[in-house]
């Protein structure tokens, strides 16, 4: 009998993870949605990103912080 009940409840523990498994992959599927939609589409960028890309370009990585 105690086998029993101990294999119901890993059966019941079993569920419990699968179904939360699949909640977790569901949502990392929209999530991935959302980034390929965004990679896809067409950016431009603005004239002062443009400005800041240009200096962070030119400043020699020895004037960098180390964290």
């Amino acid at each position: 009998m105690k086998t029993f009940i101990y294999s119901l409840y890993l059966l019941i523990v079993m569920k419990t993870n699968l179904e939360t498994l699949q909640k977790d992959i569901t949502h990392i599927k929209k999530d991935m949605e959302v980034i390929k939609s965004i990679l896809s589409e067409d950016f431009e960028l603005s004239d002062n990103a443009k400005k800041a890309l240009k200096e962070a370009r030119e400043t020699p990585d020895s004037e960098y912080i180390d964290l």
